[in-house]
């Protein structure tokens, strides 16, 4: 299974991305999709300090933790804007308890009709340790006040050959774990990859197999998100992968992954103009209108955000019908 796995690197790019494009329109037709969101960094304090990342504190003055009014006004712009999704994610902060986010998830359910599609898996796994609790008691709580679904950040490459040259924050195993309890309690989640490091096509392969293997088991991913490191600003100095590599991937995603439906295409890191090619090698969403991002502009990549009106014109220019959907990928109109 591997070894020919390991093929689909070797397939000429042309056809690979026509393959890809096929089994895309069968799985999931044309239509185009994106989501209106929010992405609120409550805090830049982590114990992790991965070498990857760009955004922790380095210094004790350039430290920050929002508080919960602050989140809320947050919270409110977004929803005012249009947004249906938000998502919090910070750093391993050992001064931050669980009751933070309760209070601050329970005040954001109380005063909004809003998804809250938020934590990481290293997050939920660094509060059960805190905590001395177990991942399904700190899951139930975070449910019981709100939290919705988990966004997939902190996979990174799920091969431990890889995760530790790049970061502390677990094993491949700890990120399997907190999906499948999540999953089994009824909090669904998505599934991401950061490429473009120091990872061999194998390890890119392992870490699909076994996003693969768990959704066989739960169903409980809603999409898969591939992007490329940002290499600004890190510890790492590489180059930043190519443009026709970011799209090979995306496509051998596609044609490996065939119990996801949706494979979601990384305008932030790529630009519209490569994340709506990827649209035809594979991709079937464009991810979110994001009102605010703060972890890719800190590599000092430099970004506008996308209006809706561009989106939808981004995916009308291959000929494709495009349509707002919410976090379960439940279409909330057409354009």
């Amino acid at each position: 299974m591997k070894s020919s796995a390991l093929e689909l690197f070797e397939i000429p790019l042309h056809d690979l991305f026509k393959i890809a494009d096929e089994v895309r329109k069968w799985k999931c037709g044309d239509t185009v999709t994106f989501v209106v969101e929010r992405n609120i960094n409550y805090t830049n304090v982590c114990i992790s300090r991965c070498k990857f990342c760009a955004f922790y504190a380095r210094k004790k003055d350039e430290e920050f933790v929002l508080k919960k009014e602050q989140i809320v006004e947050k919270v409110d712009e977004a929803v005012k804007l249009g947004a249906t999704q938000i998502m919090l994610q910070g750093g391993l902060n050992p001064d931050l308890n669980i009751e933070y986010f309760e209070e601050v998830f329970s005040e954001i359910k109380r005063k909004f009709k809003v998804h809250l599609h938020s934590l990481s898996a290293p997050e939920v796994l660094f509060l059960a340790k805190k905590e001395k609790m177990s991942i399904k008691e700190v899951l139930l709580r975070l449910k019981n006040a709100g939290l919705d679904s988990l966004p997939g950040g902190g996979a990174e490459i799920l091969d431990d050959e890889v995760r530790k040259e790049l970061s502390n924050k677990g094993t491949s195993e700890d990120w399997l774990k907190v999906m499948k309890i999540a999953h089994e309690l009824g909090i669904p989640s998505t599934a991401t990859m950061v490429f473009g490091h120091v990872e061999k096509p194998k390890h890119i392969l392992n870490h699909l197999m076994k996003i693969k293997k768990l959704q066989d088991e739960t169903r409980g991913f809603t999409a898969f998100i591939p992007w490329t490191f940002e290499p600004g600003k890190s510890e790492l100095n590489l180059e930043k992968t190519s443009p026709l590599e970011y799209l090979k991937i995306v496509a051998i995603s596609r044609i490996f992954l065939e119990n996801f439906r949706n494979i979601q295409a990384s305008w932030p890191t790529q630009g519209i103009e490569i994340a709506t090619l990827a649209l035809l090698c594979g991709a079937n969403d464009l991810g979110g209108v994001m009102i605010e991002e703060n972890v890719l502009r800190a590599t000092g990549k430099k970004f506008k955000f996308l209006s809706l009106e561009e989106i939808v014109r981004a995916a009308k220019s291959i000929g494709r019908p495009v349509a707002q959907r919410d976090t379960y990928y439940r279409i909330l109109r057409y354009f």
